[in-house]
């Protein structure tokens, strides 16, 4: 096990905030602290946390009941909206959702954990910011930092008091710098530092990231399309793994299909499947199914495939594990052999950086909304199409070249070194 150098703090809510910490374990020991359930956590604050996942979770699923659904939703979705980078303005007055989260910190909240970790002095990690907002009230003794999770973020990621505030935030986008200065962050606390990818898909020198790229672009462009448009850029891209060339090996297309944290979205899977079959059977598509952790969402999965009588299918397979840091190690290896990632734009609009081509099911939520304009805005992410016709539209965008253009877009245009950066700043080394 590594030497532990920092105390790593993350929220078991969805998979975001866990995704985000998962490549910084090698830091903490090969362990973090989850902040709604740590060992030896208040009766009263553990019933908290839970009513509040509990809620989300259900609000989630219930946006896809007609009308009303929506409607709760964007109540729900209206107290964490992010508001517009334009015009530059003063965004630094307080939020109801942040008075509302320090109500409950003034009441004790976190309390008996800062009390625990304070005794190690290490630099204080986490990728929530109710954690960060925890352990500046109660007086954590070390350095504190905030990994924000999406392109933008609301101003409830900033503290109640940003000028006097020694929140350190580790930033994925230039956007979001600019949105956290005008929510009043003193610049010195701001670091623009990409979002921390798994080591083990980019490599210390992107090494990783770019041998896969280079095997993928001709499995998304097997007409050639795309590079003989661009033969001059992708022999830089070459160039850059010692030349090696780009090998035309045919094997099936593979797509990752992943499901929000909240099991969202998983109909659309079931469809895909139907709608795929045909080619799935005659090897032209391989399909990952991504359950997470999830035990009721990888039983659909199962009784989806029985249904369509797939489920002996060699181009099928269903990513689930009971732990999430073994799931997530489990969905960085099958990355690897990935060729085209479909997934709502949640945290995972990052991962276009690893030459991922994204397909973009519809955003759930504010924070959504801005990770797909960010995908767009770059190139590495295309709308998903309907997906009653996805055997029409999905072979069309491969034989154009597009979706290898989008991977070759998210590997150029996105920051690949996140984690990197980010250990650098934490330990002092930058």
């Amino acid at each position: 096990m590594s030497e532990k150098k920092i105390n790593l703090v993350v929220a078991d809510m969805g998979y975001g905030h866990q995704r985000a910490a998962y490549p910084l374990l090698n830091l903490s020991g090969g362990e973090s602290v989850t902040i709604n359930n740590y060992k030896g956590i208040p009766v009263w604050e553990k019933k908290y946390w839970v009513k509040s996942l509990r809620s989300y979770e259900t609000i989630s699923r219930f946006k896809k009941v007609p009308l009303f659904g929506n409607l709760v939703f964007a109540v729900m979705d209206s107290f964490q909206k992010i508001p517009s980078l334009y015009p530059f303005r003063d965004l630094s007055d307080p939020t109801t959702q942040q008075k509302y989260f320090y109500r409950f910190i003034k009441k004790g909240l976190g309390i008996s954990l800062i009390k625990k970790l304070n005794k190690s002095g290490l630099p204080y990690v986490t990728t929530f910011f109710v954690a960060a907002y925890i352990a500046e009230y109660h007086n954590y003794q070390g350095d504190i930092y905030c990994i924000i999770c999406d392109s933008d973020a609301s101003r409830a990621w900033a503290p109640l008091d940003p000028k006097n505030s020694r929140i350190k935030f580790l930033l994925p986008s230039e956007t979001v710098k600019e949105k956290f200065l005008m929510y009043g962050v003193r610049p010195e606390n701001i670091y623009v530092t990409g979002f921390p990818l798994p080591s083990e898909n980019v490599g210390v020198k992107k090494e990783i990231a770019l041998d896969d790229l280079v095997k993928r672009i001709p499995v998304l462009d097997p007409k050639d399309i795309y590079q003989k448009n661009y033969h001059s850029l992708l022999n830089v891209v070459e160039r850059k793994i010692d030349k090696k060339g780009i090998n035309n090996e045919a094997r099936p297309v593979s797509i990752t299909y992943a499901v929000g944290g909240a099991g969202a979205q998983k109909e659309i899977a079931a469809l895909v499947l139907k709608k795929l079959s045909v080619l799935i059977k005659e090897n032209k598509f391989r399909i990952n199914l991504v359950a997470g952790s999830r035990q009721d969402v990888k039983k659909y999965f199962e009784k989806t495939l029985r249904k369509l009588n797939l489920n002996k299918e060699k181009n099928i397979e269903i990513i689930f594990a009971n732990e999430k840091n073994d799931y997530f190690k489990i969905f960085n290896q099958c990355l690897r052999d990935t060729d085209i990632l479909w997934t709502k734009p949640s945290e995972l609009s990052f991962y276009c950086a690893l030459g991922l081509p994204i397909i973009i099911s519809t955003p759930v939520g504010s924070q959504e909304d801005f990770n797909r304009a960010w995908l767009i805005s770059l190139g590495g992410g295309i709308d998903c199409l309907d997906p009653k016709y996805v055997d029409e539209w999905l072979p069309d965008l491969i034989n154009s070249g597009r979706l290898a253009r989008a991977a070759v877009d998210g590997f150029l245009n996105a920051e690949k070194l996140g984690t990197y950066n980010i250990t650098k700043i934490v330990l002092g080394s930058k």
